[in-house]
């Protein structure tokens, strides 16, 4: 058996990278790799409605650069606004008391979308990312992202 890696092997569709400590924030990277296309994985990440399938309610939701956002969490309400908004490309969500988080979507290889995701915040503790990102992997099983 040879040890070195076919390009047939299957990826892990969850990638977790080290957090990285940047003055005052925590920065955590997370690759996803979602089977639906890039037209089909962006609404899940950047509607009220796909939001509420896997993070959290988001009302309100006003899909532009600078719009409100707010993400009723278990645990209280984390009222924000939208920092970066290209459809289909970036969706980048900043709110008070939860910080920066950023999903960057790309066509896949050779299949599917890849998304980079983000997130900045002053807490050292990971706010449960992977169990979320499991969610939106079996919201995404079944299609339309």
């Amino acid at each position: 058996m040879s040890s070195s890696s076919s390009p047939l092997e299957p990826v892990e569709p969850i990638e977790e990278g080290t957090p990285e400590r940047r003055g005052e924030l925590w920065v955590r990277h997370y690759l996803l790799r979602l089977p639906g296309t890039v037209e089909e994985t962006w609404p899940v990440l950047a509607t009220p409605e796909g939001l509420g399938e896997w993070l959290a309610a988001a009302e309100p939701f006003e899909p532009r650069l600078g719009g409100a956002v707010a993400l009723h969490l278990p645990d209280g309400t984390a009222e924000g606004h939208i920092t970066a908004w290209d459809v289909e490309r970036v969706a980048e969500y900043t709110v008070e008391g939860r910080g920066r988080i950023r999903f960057h979507l790309e066509p896949g290889r050779p299949t599917g979308t890849t998304v980079r995701f983000t997130h900045e915040s002053e807490q050292e503790r990971d706010p449960g990312w992977r169990e979320r990102f499991e969610r939106l992997l079996a919201r995404a099983a079944r299609g339309g992202g």
